[in-house]
């Protein structure tokens, strides 16, 4: 059996591809984006970050753990605001959230008290849809990531994959040109992962949206990508940009195949001195600051700039201590 061909508990139902609308990708330009942190802790993030994503293009940001791919991803959904540098969609600049953009965090972050459908729903209210409008849209939405019969299902009932699929369908549901992934299966177990990796190329494939995604594995990034930017190290910078030339529709058999090989091995050769010199010289350093004995790690922390933490602004965060 074709392990894209799932029945409709799988991310998508082939009815839901087939009638769904595709948009228009956006063509996307970052210039120049530099971005510290302020507080007790300064942080410099970003470092004159160049970065281009063609219309209908998926692009994969990968890199050191901390270096800022997440931040980056902020900046180009207007979420935070860049210092120096600008980001343009389509040719106009982004100055906040912007309605073109879709984004999807690695928690779901949906409204527990909330359904499938109503979470879903949730920016068609915030942006005054109609009741009607809202419905079949949402409609739409739950059918293209396999979901229809979970509409009136609250999150805490749903498997984290499932409660993944809404998010994603909200990420869609105002019609973005720019959808914007945040490490959005790391949760997920291995197989699992495989599998929703090619049904988010389904979705791509029928949605249109241009793509940017964050994410630690080399092999998900040149399987889903047209071009694998590398980051540096904190602050982030381009180290390298390539160019993913495996043919269009992917299977997850390609995974196997020689090229991916090649692609990932050369992505790892970019990343090998900003993952194993530079981080050890600067765990050595934080360790003799704090008078610890070397290869002992001190441990840190700081709100603001945390790897993982959860932004400011998100109204999704959860509450609790630390």
């Amino acid at each position: 059996m074709d392990p894209l061909r799932q029945p409709e508990t799988a991310m998508s139902s082939d009815a839901a591809l087939r009638a769904y609308v595709p948009v228009q990708g956006a063509d996307v330009r970052a210039e120049g984006v530099s971005l510290s942190f302020r507080g007790a802790r300064p942080a410099h993030v970003l470092d004159a970050v160049n970065l281009s994503i063609r219309p209908r293009e998926v692009v994969a940001l990968i890199g050191p753990n901390g270096c800022g791919k997440s931040t980056l991803l902020r900046v180009l959904g207007g979420l935070i605001p860049a210092d120096t540098g600008r980001v343009l969609i389509d040719g106009e600049p982004v100055t906040g959230p912007d309605p073109r953009v879709g984004v999807v965090f690695q928690e779901p972050r949906l409204l527990p008290w909330q359904t499938a459908e109503d979470n879903v729903r949730f920016p068609m209210q915030l942006a005054g849809w109609s009741k009607a409008r809202q419905a079949a849209r949402s409609e739409d939405l739950l059918g293209l990531v396999g979901l229809r019969e979970h509409a009136g299902a609250r999150p805490g009932t749903l498997s984290g994959g499932t409660r993944q699929r809404v998010a994603i369908a909200r990420a869609l549901a105002l019609e973005p040109s720019l959808l914007l992934l945040d490490e959005p299966f790391s949760a997920l177990d291995a197989l699992t992962r495989e599998r929703f990796n090619a049904e988010l190329l389904r979705l791509w494939e029928r949605t249109g949206t241009s793509i940017v995604l964050v994410t630690h594995s080399i092999p998900e990034a040149v399987f889903l990508a047209d071009r694998v930017v590398v980051l540096s190290p904190r602050p982030a910078r381009v180290l390298a940009e390539i160019a993913v030339d495996l043919p269009r529709p992917r299977r997850l058999a390609d995974m196997d195949s020689a090229l991916v090989s090649s692609l990932a091995a050369d992505v790892r050769a970019h990343l090998v001195d900003t993952t194993d010199d530079s981080i050890a010289m600067e765990e050595a350093r934080l360790a003799a600051a704090a008078g610890l004995p070397p290869g002992v790690v001190p441990a840190r922390r700081h709100a603001e700039t945390e790897p993982g933490t959860p932004a400011w602004f998100d109204p999704f965060r959860p509450e609790g201590p630390e």
